[in-house]
């Protein structure tokens, strides 16, 4: 699953190379707008005939894309690295399969990793009763739940947890590699 995701991201970043400096900051609205230049994308790339990336750039997930990504500072992730600094060895790998795949495994690790941050948190699993064990004697049975004593604890539990700030995971914002610029790219 995670080498299949590394595939698409790779080829996204691939195919998105240099999208950072055809991106305009309009600021005459309240609401700074950003807008993708879509003709000097194609252009510095040499792609104006490619239908297939004119069809994507016109898109909605692009316009999705471009406003989640575009502005120049929000919490970078592993996308943005590889869009700006993994460029010449994306470049050097197109010819040779075996440094393909490793880079693809290396991303796919760190995909695992970004979902996965305490490798060390395992999961206990409870054996399944074995065929007939309802039947023994000496297993006593389960309690009875005092209904009081659980509504006392979760009446406990809410009022910590109101008194307690939010838990939120903090991403830490910073300005975003620009990489290198679009004309420096020449697609097949």
């Amino acid at each position: 699953d995670k080498e299949v995701r590394a595939i698409f991201l790779r080829l996204f970043a691939q195919l998105f190379q240099g999208y950072r400096s055809c991106l305009q900051l309009i600021r005459i609205h309240a609401e700074p707008v950003i807008h993708f230049h879509k003709a000097a994308f194609l252009g510095q790339r040499g792609l104006i005939e490619n239908d297939f990336l004119t069809k994507v750039l016109n898109g909605m997930a692009f316009a999705g894309f471009v406003s989640e990504r575009g502005p120049p500072f929000r919490t970078c992730d592993l996308f943005d690295e590889l869009v700006a600094f993994e460029v010449e060895r994306i470049k050097a790998e197109e010819g040779n399969p075996p440094k393909m795949i490793k880079h693809v495994r290396e991303l796919a690790e760190q995909l695992f990793k970004n979902e996965n941050p305490n490798p060390h948190m395992a999961f206990q699993k409870v054996p399944r009763p074995t065929e007939g064990s309802h039947l023994r004697v000496h297993i006593l049975p389960f309690p009875r739940i005092n209904e009081g004593r659980v509504q006392e604890l979760l009446q406990e539990g809410l009022a910590r947890s109101q008194g307690a700030p939010p838990a939120t995971r903090g991403d830490k914002k910073c300005v975003v590699p620009a990489g290198p610029p679009v004309g420096m790219f020449t697609c097949a």
